[in-house]
């Protein structure tokens, strides 16, 4: 009974320290975002400027060293690599410029993917069964898509802010989570631990 009674506590303690731990993360993260958007950003887009030269040096090598690949695809991979590479070091001297740019590219993307999902969704209207449903969704998906066409940057602010506040409360509920589960915890092994061997003896004597 002690050993199992040990593993449950066990297994309490690594779930606690788990979902304390991502809780952490996740509220400082989205803090960050808050107080420091820019920074951030900054931060996020040099990430992607150093992967993207990461990746354009694996593509060159892949295509000076791997000589079973034919002669166009060694080419191939050797032109790819070094657009990456360029991008990279592009993005890297110019954080500020590349972070703006990266945001209204991703924002354009999101507008024009409302847009066409709406019109998707009109389109199968006829095989939905919840035909107001649909047309509200497609009409509330295709206003939202040209608002942010027309308004990329904003958008981007926007969604910045929501992953942000997202952030800081789903660590804040991590937390209150690891904070409950610890004394779910200790209320679940109560009575398995106040068990004595002297009580053993008087329910089997009864």
């Amino acid at each position: 009974m002690s050993e199992s009674l040990t593993e449950a506590k066990s297994l309490f303690t690594s779930i606690r320290v788990t979902l304390a731990i991502s809780g952490v993360i996740a509220l400082i993260a989205g803090i960050v975002l808050l107080v420091w958007p820019l920074k951030t950003a900054v931060i996020v887009t040099g990430i992607i400027a150093a992967y993207l030269v990461i990746a354009g040096l694996v593509y060159v090598g892949l295509g000076i060293f791997s000589g079973r690949k034919g002669g166009w695809a060694r080419a191939g991979h050797i032109v790819l690599g070094l657009l990456y590479i360029v991008a990279g070091v592009i993005a890297f001297l110019n954080l500020n410029a590349a972070t703006i740019t990266l945001a209204l590219i991703t924002a354009i993307f999101l507008g024009v993917s409302w847009i066409v999902d709406g019109i998707v969704a009109l389109t199968l209207l006829n095989k939905d069964g919840s035909k107001a449903w649909t047309i509200i969704y497609a009409i509330l998906s295709i206003a939202a898509g040209i608002i942010v066409l027309f308004s990329p940057l904003l958008a981007a602010v926007a969604l910045w802010w929501v992953l942000g506040i997202t952030l800081v409360v789903l660590g804040i509920i991590q937390i209150v989570r690891a904070i409950t589960l610890g004394r779910d915890a200790k209320a679940a092994t109560a009575p398995a631990a106040g068990v004595t061997p002297t009580d053993v003896g008087d329910s089997a004597a009864v």
